[in-house]
């Protein structure tokens, strides 16, 4: 499958974007298997970025690296804050 070609320039600054925003999370675990979460862009670094669920009883790694979401492994979508 060809992905869409993106520097990881682009991908640091599309997610510095969403910092500090809610944002909805979905990790690609393999064999099919997928975790949604809600939760906090809470950190931009330059090899990573953090994330903080919302939901504390959530046991999931808070931290990924840009690759990872160029891959696909790490998907993110903002969420509105408006209610």
């Amino acid at each position: 499958m060809i992905k869409n070609c993106q520097s990881v320039s682009q991908v640091k600054e599309t997610i510095a974007k969403m910092q500090f925003g809610t944002v909805e999370v979905t990790l690609n675990l393999g064999r099919n298997k997928f975790v949604k979460f809600l939760g906090k862009l809470s950190g931009v670094y330059p090899a990573l970025f953090t994330v903080t669920p919302l939901d504390r009883t959530k046991k999931v790694k808070t931290a990924y690296s840009y690759s990872e979401y160029m891959c696909g492994r790490v998907k993110l979508v903002q969420k509105n804050n408006t209610k």
